[in-house]
């Protein structure tokens, strides 16, 4: 079991979430965040001030799948939020040592679904 966090634009979630249903991920925890990577921000003129703004907006996606779906998941995130420019985002993949269903206390493989 991986636990897949990815980090990436907001206007690219609606074409991740639809690549992620292409390939038969319907699953995911979506989380508005803030950070910043190697653009460091960017600064804006207001009413005669500059103001810098260092912690951009993201998405987070954090999605508990089996082994035999990592992949897939993986290449399907790729494809719906690259867009060649820095600030795409960022994957990570973690080993998911358990996994409860609350509902009917499953554990393991069949809790993730």
């Amino acid at each position: 079991m991986k636990l897949i966090t990815a980090i990436i634009q907001p206007e690219r979630l609606d074409a991740v979430k639809q690549e992620l249903f292409n390939a038969e991920v319907y699953k995911m925890t979506v989380s508005r965040v803030r950070g910043c990577g190697q653009q460091r921000g960017y600064s804006e003129h207001y009413r005669g001030q500059i103001h810098k703004v260092v912690l951009l907006e993201k998405v987070r996606l954090e999605i508990a799948v089996n082994d035999e779906y990592e992949d897939s998941t993986i290449r399907a995130i790729i494809k719906g939020a690259k867009s060649g420019n820095i600030g795409d985002g960022k994957i990570f993949v973690s080993d998911l040592t358990r996994c409860i269903r609350i509902r009917t206390e499953e554990t393991g493989s069949e809790a993730i679904g």
